[in-house]
């Protein structure tokens, strides 16, 4: 009897799995032929509801479909027993980044107090939530700031995160812009800012779509310009 019971559900799974490949099969095949300006699809998967399939693009965009493709969805899909939104939780998952993977060579390094926590920040230098941000956090001690400049707001940006990138002492730069409005001293044509274009890249690879992003040594994610207090409180939980 325990054997009988051990191949159904052996069998049962093996179905099962043929359906869902069946389906991202027909998923595939059909939304391109049926859509032509689709974008290409990165990855189809069974979504919580039954019957309906996830398929991702351009890395972080979720759509939903029905295991033919006869039907595209676009929007939120919310657990409202759990009063979860799904799909901004599995963007969040998709695009979450872990600490030791950041390019901190190309970051400003600040260092406040002993420095034994860890935070990242992109920032754009004419973001008046960052300015906003910045002065919230002089409260903040004992922290490793790296600062991602991430000019994506206008040419201005690019053209102020150039000379903050090329100062002598960039975090000094950085702080007296955004604290005082004091513009730094044009750059040598000569500077190497690849580092301001890998910036870019970067936070696109990853869906960092505003600023300032901030980003805790576990890997959490907070978007905007959170007060310095709970600030403390990622710091805290991102260390125990």
């Amino acid at each position: 009897m325990k054997l009988a019971r051990n191949l159904l559900l052996a069998a049962c799974t093996l179905a099962a799995a043929a359906t869902a490949l069946a389906g991202e099969a027909e998923i595939r095949k059909n939304l391109p032929a049926r859509i032509p300006q689709f974008p290409a699809i990165d990855e189809v998967t069974k979504s919580p509801l039954p019957g309906l399939y996830e398929v991702r693009v351009n890395g972080f965009q979720i759509y939903y479909t029905d295991e033919q493709g006869n039907y595209l969805l676009q929007g939120n899909l919310i657990d409202v027993n759990a009063r979860k939104n799904l799909t901004e939780e599995r963007i969040e998952k998709l695009s979450q980044v872990s600490f030791d993977k950041l390019p901190v060579k190309d970051a400003i390094k600040i260092v406040r107090g002993s420095g034994k926590r860890k935070l990242a920040v992109f920032e754009d230098p004419n973001c008046g939530y960052c300015k906003r941000f910045e002065k919230d956090m002089k409260a903040v001690d004992n922290v490793t700031v790296y600062l991602f400049l991430y000019p994506v707001l206008g040419p201005d940006s690019a053209v102020k995160s150039r000379d903050i990138w090329c100062s002598k002492d960039k975090g000094k730069a950085w702080a007296d812009w955004m604290e005082a409005s004091v513009k730094p001293a044009t750059a040598a044509s000569s500077c190497d800012v690849a580092a301001l274009q890998r910036n870019v890249e970067f936070g696109r690879k990853y869906n960092i779509t505003g600023t300032p992003t901030l980003i805790f040594s576990d890997g959490t994610r907070a978007p905007g310009a959170i007060p310095a207090d709970q600030v403390e409180k990622q710091l805290a939980a991102s260390i125990n």
